[in-house]
């Protein structure tokens, strides 16, 4: 059985498929990973302290269209 080049050949192809496989898996769950979003303890104090100046002045505009 060992002596056979088939054997071998379709060893070695297995062996890169796995190889080729298994970094494509890895990738891929980088690429989710970034997608995720970051817990709320993680974000930075500046971006909220952004996104609610942006709120308020959303809530201002709104106040406005009704007055």
């Amino acid at each position: 059985m060992f002596q056979k080049t088939d054997f071998w050949i379709g060893l070695a192809v297995g062996a890169v498929a796995g190889i080729f496989g298994y970094r494509f898996m890895q990738e891929r769950e980088q690429q989710m990973a970034a997608l995720q979003p970051a817990p709320a303890g993680e974000i930075p104090l500046a971006e909220l302290q952004r996104q609610k100046e942006e709120l308020e002045d959303l809530i201002a505009a709104q106040e406005a269209k009704k007055n």
